[in-house]
C-alpha cells in the first residue's frame, strides 16, 4: 500500500506523536483525518497539513462511530489507522499519599487501552468494506505501546498496564482481522521529544537523553511518523511489536 494512495485516521494528531505522524503523512501525499479532543488545535494542524479533523473522545463509542463516518465521507474510505492519543501519569502503588488513587488508573486504562481498542475495532469494520488489492490487503492498523510495557519504571503501574494491553493485544488482533485482509502492528517508542518532555528544565530532558544508549537523544516525533509510513508501505509486517528507543531499556 503505498502512502500517496493512503487515507488515514489519526488519533491524539494535535499534538506531539500523533501531530508528527499527520504531518509527514500528509507530505507524503496521504489523506489524513485527525481525531483529537482539542478542539482549538486539531483543527488547525487539519488546516495546516490540508487534511480533516474530528473532536473524538476515544473512550465514548457514539464519539468514535460518528469521527470514522466523518473521516470516510471526507476522504471517500479509510485505509490506515494510527492510535496516537493517550495519557501518562506518574503514582506509586503505595506512596506518601497512600494507596495509587483507582479513579486515575482506571483513566489510563479507559484512555489508553479501552480507547485504543475501540477506535481500532471501529476503523477495521470501515476498512473492511475497502476492496482487496492483489496480496488481498485492505489497510493496516498502527497502535501505540511504549517501552514502558516491557521495562516500566517505579510509578508507571498504571501507564505499564496499559501499554502492556496495547502490546499484548497486537498478535490477536492481527489474527481476528487476517480474514480481512487487515495488518496490525504496534510501535513502541522510548523518549520522546513530545510538548509533555519539552515543557521540563534542560537539565532533566539531558540526564534523560544521556541514558538512551545509540544515538544519545531523545527521539524525534519526526521519526515515529517516519515508521508508521514505513509500516504503511511495507506490507508483510504484521502481528509484531516495534521498539523504537535508541536501544534503551529502563530500570
Amino acid at each position: 500500500m503505498k502512502l500517496a494512495d493512503t487515507a488515514a485516521v489519526i488519533t491524539g494528531a494535535a499534538s506531539g506523536l500523533g501531530e508528527a505522524t499527520a504531518r509527514h503523512f500528509a507530505e507524503q501525499g496521504a489523506q489524513v483525518t485527525i481525531l483529537d479532543r482539542d478542539a482549538e488545535r486539531g483543527p488547525q494542524v487539519a488546516k495546516e497539513i490540508g487534511g480533516h479533523f474530528a473532536e473524538t473522545d476515544v473512550t465514548d463509542e457514539a464519539s468514535v462511530q460518528a469521527a470514522i463516518a466523518h473521516a470516510a465521507d471526507k476522504m471517500g474510505k479509510i485505509t490506515a489507522c494510527v492510535n496516537c492519543a493517550g495519557i501518562a501519569i506518574g503514582a506509586k502503588t503505595v506512596g506518601k499519599d497512600g494507596p495509587h488513587p483507582l479513579d486515575a488508573y482506571k483513566r489510563t486504562i479507559d484512555i489508553n487501552l479501552v480507547g485504543t481498542f475501540n477506535v481500532a475495532r471501529l476503523a477495521a469494520a470501515e476498512i473492511a468494506k475497502n476492496a482487496p488489492d492483489a496480496d488481498g490487503a485492505r489497510g493496516v492498523i498502527i497502535n501505540t505501546a511504549s517501552i514502558a510495557a516491557f521495562d516500566g519504571q517505579k510509578g508507571q503501574a498504571a501507564y505499564a498496564a496499559s501499554k502492556g494491553g496495547v502490546a499484548g493485544m497486537c498478535l490477536p488482533m492481527a489474527r481476528d482481522l487476517a480474514s480481512l485482509g487487515i495488518r496490525v502492528m504496534t510501535i513502541a517508542p522510548g523518549i520522546f521529544m513530545t510538548p509533555m518532555l519539552a515543557g521540563l528544565p534542560e537539565e532533566v530532558q539531558q540526564q534523560l537523553a544521556a541514558d538512551v544508549p545509540n544515538p544519545a537523544r531523545l527521539g524525534d516525533p519526526r521519526e515515529f511518523g517516519r515508521l508508521a509510513a514505513f509500516i504503511v508501505e511495507m506490507g508483510y509486517l504484521n502481528g509484531e511489536v516495534i521498539r523504537i528507543d535508541g536501544a534503551l531499556r529502563m530500570r
